[in-house]
């Protein structure tokens, strides 16, 4: 267990120090909140289960009987919530002879800042690894290969693209197609899109051009003209792959967080060794549950 004792801030020990920095940057304002639709939770972890619902009618011939369907379950996504948690340890010596009150009391608020930067990470994470790790269907979030009782369906192209005005309109005519697991046409629209700080600059003149963006021709951009991406972008500053991007729909129970207990702060003392204590937790967990919710491309660099 690291403890802070009066050799981790020597300087501090003596009046004269003009300034401390380090502490008080600006932060960034949550970003995950603007993506994912927060739920509260009282288990140990939340279940979404598909319904696969009914196909297509057929003719019903005369004095034949009419064709029965069923409605059945389809995959299910489990989201098991994890604590989440951090703290620190000061001797009461080093609080004592502390000369600047003020470089004590950030500590708590240190704290609480890596706590936000832990939940950024955890919700970024879905989109870091969109294309690896696997959820209730059995496939990666973003797949040209997710089953349905209709064949497999993909949020991807097979050759993935990067950002340009050709490939966002190829995604949102993806998007336009989507179906449910009977083949059904369903009606979704794109939300926003979102990309890392590498990508922000093209995502800005795609879709705030009147016209094409990058050419010298007089025509619109279309998806400017037809409002198709109605929340516009979102710079995601924790996304680490500087090629991929995402198109985020309007599809329920797409990006998800469970919120089992809030952030608390707790202090206390150690009676044998005087040292003061401090620490936060959370419980959460963030998941997707309909992949239909994105359409993702890892970029082609």
């Amino acid at each position: 267990m690291t403890v802070i004792t009066r050799s981790a801030h020597p300087s501090d020990l003596w009046p004269g120090i003009k300034a401390h920095f380090g502490k008080t940057y600006k932060e960034i304002p949550m970003q995950c909140d603007m993506i994912f639709t927060e739920e509260t939770s009282t288990k140990a972890y939340e279940e979404a289960v598909e319904s696969t619902s009914f196909g297509l009618a057929t003719v019903k011939k005369e004095g034949q009987a009419i064709q029965y369907d069923s409605d059945a379950e389809g995959y299910k996504n489990r989201a098991t919530h994890a604590v989440y948690g951090l703290g620190y340890v000061v001797t009461r010596e080093e609080i004592e002879d502390n000369q600047y009150e003020s470089k004590g009391k950030q500590r708590s608020g240190s704290l609480a800042f890596s706590m936000r930067q832990t939940k950024e990470n955890v919700h970024a994470g879905i989109f870091n690894t969109a294309f690896s790790t696997t959820y209730g269907d059995g496939a990666a979030l973003i797949s040209t290969a997710h089953p349905t009782l209709a064949g497999n369906k993909a949020n991807k192209k097979a050759t993935d693209a990067d950002l340009t005005e050709a490939a966002l309109e190829d995604a949102q005519i993806e998007l336009f197609l989507y179906t449910n697991s009977r083949g059904l046409r369903i009606n979704l629209s794109p939300k926003r899109l979102i990309v890392p700080p590498q990508l922000a600059f093209i995502a800005k003149r795609l879709l705030s051009s009147d016209q094409q963006p990058g050419t010298a021709n007089n025509d619109i951009n279309a998806t400017k003209a037809m409002g198709l991406i109605p929340e516009t972008f979102v710079n995601y500053r924790y996304l680490t792959d500087p090629n991929a991007w995402f198109l985020q729909t309007d599809v329920p129970q797409g990006f998800i967080r469970y919120q089992r207990r809030g952030m608390e702060l707790q202090k206390d003392n150690d009676f044998d060794t005087e040292n003061a204590k401090a620490k936060a937790t959370e419980r959460y967990v963030a998941t997707v549950n309909d992949w239909r919710s994105v359409w993702g491309s890892d970029g082609d660099a």
